[in-house]
């Protein structure tokens, strides 16, 4: 086989453990999964009475345009349809973006550690990779501009950054995109964008209008808790965004999902409430960790990375024969720590009280 060598030392996405897998293994009647930043409250009651009454017909393929979710979308985010481009997840996407930018003889400047998918991408497009080390937990900017030259053609930000939870305020944010030269994309992947709470935090639709070389990325699968429905997508200016469309898979995103995220948006009382929920629970993690003594990122999105100063590994494997699915920060390049979603507060306390019981028995 004639392979890209580039791809021949690539692994599969690694999902975390599913709660059948675990319930088979420990024995356990009970799993509580919080290890891939979903939300604990499911979606919107619009979207659950939505899906009861709505009747597609199945033998016909979605629309492509999604031209209903594009309306509705446009009208929330008051840009135009056109600035629009929908995918099967906001991965697709990163994939996008990488399929039509990045190719052997060019770089991609991102930081590290982050979002797997942009590096992932990057080596298959056969793209220089230059990653740029977080400053404790945020990104280095000023390294980041560092690492561009003229065959730089795409950065990605992650604001809220996973797995930190750390983001940009808008001053470094906006004197950062104002170094970057004109002909390199910035991508903008704002996956926890509902979540942030913080008063310095940018308005990143107003500077799309002001940065012709800026997208923005945002999903369906967090706050809207409709990540088994696959809908994300990008808005930045109608250039860049027609110019990615050719790209774009026929029929990327499916009938119920284009459905379901069309109505998840139109509740934002929903939203509202995830995210006073979201922040009363890190609360709780926080204080659990000021009281043990370990180390975190404040965090601006749906989860928190705790730094147990020993083998992440262990502690994940810990919490498992507990009955909660954690993410081992090993595979997030933070060897001793675990990253955990936000729950409801019954789920906090539950894993809180798991983690004392670990920390007590020295993980032995």
């Amino acid at each position: 086989m004639k392979w890209k060598t580039e791809i021949l030392n690539l692994k599969a996405y690694q999902p975390g453990k599913s709660i059948d897998e675990v319930k088979r293994k420990y024995g356990l009647e009970k799993i509580t999964k919080l290890a891939s930043n979903e939300n604990p409250f499911g979606c919107s009651p619009v979207v659950e009475q939505m899906l009861m009454e709505y009747k597609p017909v199945r033998a016909i393929y979605p629309d492509g345009y999604a031209a209903s979710l594009r309306q509705t979308v446009a009208e929330h985010l008051d840009v135009s349809e056109k600035q629009l481009i929908f995918g099967n997840g906001s991965d697709e996407v990163i994939q996008i973006i990488s399929r039509g930018l990045l190719k052997p003889g060019v770089n991609t400047v991102m930081p590290a550690p982050s979002f797997p998918q942009y590096r992932h991408n990057a080596i298959i497009e056969g793209a220089e990779v230059r990653e740029v080390a977080l400053i404790n937990g945020e990104h280095d900017l000023e390294g980041m501009l560092n690492a561009i030259d003229e065959n730089t053609s795409v950065v990605w930000v992650c604001s809220p950054n996973n797995p930190t939870g750390c983001y940009i305020n808008q001053t470094d944010l906006l004197q950062f995109l104002s170094s970057i030269p004109e002909d390199v994309l910035v991508v903008l992947d704002e996956a926890y964008y509902e979540y942030v709470v913080s008063e310095d935090y940018y308005d990143a639709l107003s500077l799309i209008k002001e940065f012709s070389n800026l997208i923005v990325l945002r999903t369906f699968s967090k706050v809207y808790g409709l990540a088994s429905f696959r809908v994300g997508y990008g808005v930045g200016n109608e250039q860049i965004i027609q110019t990615l469309e050719p790209l774009r898979e026929p029929f990327n995103t499916n009938v119920l999902g284009q459905a379901a995220a069309a109505a998840a948006i139109q509740d934002q009382e929903f939203v509202e409430n995830c995210k006073l929920h979201n922040r009363k629970g890190l609360e709780q993690f926080y204080t659990f960790c000021d009281e043990a003594g370990l180390s975190y990122f404040p965090s601006q999105g749906n989860f928190i990375l705790i730094d147990f100063n020993r083998d992440g590994d262990e502690v994940f494997h810990g919490l498992l024969a507990e009955g909660y699915i954690v993410r081992s920060g090993k595979a997030l390049g933070f060897p001793t720590s675990v990253r955990v979603t936000v729950g409801s507060e019954e789920q906090n306390s539950g894993v809180i009280e798991a983690m004392k019981k670990l920390l007590a028995s020295n993980l032995s």
